[in-house]
């Protein structure tokens, strides 16, 4: 009687380590687990874009280049209007340099064709709206 119960505790060992093991496997065959997110280091060289804790690379424009001297213009003569007009705003003034990115000796020789092509009534001094309705 004895061996009987020592018996059926060795079965019942068993199958408890049976079932350890089964845990076990179980734990094992799930996906592993992924580590938290860190938190994005900001960079100290990037500005803050809006509030939104996004970093963005700041703009740099592009050099301009003065169109005169690319196409190896000698000289600006006022009976070019056409492309005199090119250098006029909408409201009838120069453009400045820093905007058509002409140099500065072709900027001073520009204006001084803008003005001869003015006074000549090849461009106008100021908009037509302007001219017809007044200053309101």
């Amino acid at each position: 009687m004895v061996d009987e119960l020592l018996d059926d505790e060795i079965e019942l060992d068993e199958i408890e380590d049976e079932d350890e093991a089964d845990d076990q496997e179980k734990v094992s065959s799930s996906p592993p687990r992924r580590p938290a997110p860190r938190p994005q280091q900001r960079s100290q060289r990037f500005a803050p874009s809006g509030g939104h804790g996004n970093y963005r690379r700041p703009y740099r424009s592009r050099r301009k280049v003065c169109a005169f001297c690319v196409e190896g213009v000698k000289s600006i003569g006022w009976k070019d209007f056409e492309r005199l007009r090119r250098f006029v705003n909408d409201g009838g003034g120069m453009r400045s340099r820093r905007k058509t990115g002409t140099c500065a000796k072709h900027q001073r020789r520009l204006a001084v064709a803008i003005k001869r092509a003015r006074h000549l009534a090849l461009l106008s001094y100021t908009v037509e709206h302007v001219r017809v309705m007044g200053k309101s």
